[in-house]
């Protein structure tokens, strides 16, 4: 958890940054420096750094894939997957360091709840998972933006709107992360 006795102040829900993530941290260390912003993430009333934010997300991935005959098919037809680029592939079952200029999740979510089901991948397409470009009918049914969150009831509402359905794991993620800020004593 974030905490300790430092004030921080909630600035912004920022939602989605995508390709511009680095600029706008560029432009959040240019206003506010770099010592005094963070992201964090709001989870049951409490602010937490990504890696909270990441266990709930791959939970969400974990849970449906379980219970998903989509599990199957994509064993079956794919060698791995991936977001933005395959190099995303490299990252194998680590969240970090994120190699492109996007932050990318959903493909190592995926490793990671095949192995928590104890399975793997036996086929030979690469799969990308995204909601715009997948040519694969697997990369809409996995997208962050479709698979259900598993906890709604941590899910700060109202919702931000984006490219993703309401109450998908990806409306989890943009939703409850804030831009803040340290405030002085």
């Amino acid at each position: 958890m974030i905490g300790g006795k430092l004030n921080w102040h909630s600035i912004e829900r920022p939602g989605y940054l995508g390709k511009h993530r680095d600029e706008r941290h560029q432009e959040w260390t240019r206003l506010y420096r770099a010592a005094n912003w963070r992201l964090a993430w709001q989870i049951g009333g409490h602010y937490f750094e990504i890696e909270a934010a990441i266990a709930l997300y791959e939970d969400a991935y974990f849970n449906f894939m379980g219970s998903s005959p989509v599990t199957e098919e994509l064993i079956r037809v794919a060698c791995d997957v991936y977001d933005d680029s395959p190099s995303n592939i490299k990252c194998g079952l680590s969240y970090f360091p994120q190699e492109t200029n996007r932050t990318h999740l959903q493909d190592v979510a995926i490793r990671r709840a095949l192995v928590r089901l104890g399975r793997w991948f036996e086929g030979e397409a690469l799969i990308q998972i995204r909601d715009d470009r997948g040519e694969h009918p697997l990369s809409l049914t996995l997208s962050p933006g479709r698979v259900p969150f598993h906890r709604p009831d941590l899910m700060i509402q109202p919702e931000l709107a984006g490219w993703w359905q309401p109450g998908s794991v990806e409306s989890f993620y943009q939703s409850n992360r804030w831009l803040q800020v340290k405030t002085s004593n």
